[in-house]
């Protein structure tokens, strides 16, 4: 399925997506979802987990759980903005690009129930430090150097 995927956006990186144009990338991104959703399951499990085994097995449900709202809305605001073709581009190369960091923020002030435009400003390393789990010997919150 990704062979075709990356057929079909090769075949499209040609093509400027318009506004009006938005809504026509919705069913490769919907095909997308699942794995967006599995990743996102994985990397909470990871990331919360710690290498502890009993707590990383404790923590796949909720993970999951909470990974199906935040693929849902990313692929609502991508498939809302100009800049899909853009962002599908960037999610089957793996990387981060400009377009796909604004969704990921409108995304994030959604979640949150910020206004969408929020976090524009905000680097996405600076939101995660903000939500990164403390280590040992340093207390939660806010970390300024």
């Amino acid at each position: 399925m990704a062979t075709t995927l990356g057929v079909a956006a090769a075949l499209l990186l040609p093509l400027q997506a318009s506004p009006a144009q938005a809504g026509l990338m919705r069913p490769v991104l919907q095909l997308l979802r699942p794995q967006v959703e599995a990743r996102l399951a994985s990397l909470c499990v990871g990331w919360l987990g710690g290498g502890d085994g009993a707590l990383a097995a404790s923590l796949e449900k909720p993970c999951r759980q909470l990974a199906a709202p935040v693929s849902r809305c990313l692929v609502e605001e991508t498939d809302a903005s100009s800049n899909s073709l853009a962002v599908v581009t960037d999610l089957l190369s793996g990387r981060l690009g400009e377009a796909s960091e604004l969704v990921v923020k409108r995304c994030a002030a959604r979640l949150l129930g910020l206004p969408p435009d929020s976090l524009r400003d905000v680097s996405l390393m600076d939101i995660a430090h903000q939500f990164k789990p403390p280590t040992q010997g340093q207390p939660p919150g806010p970390q300024y150097r």
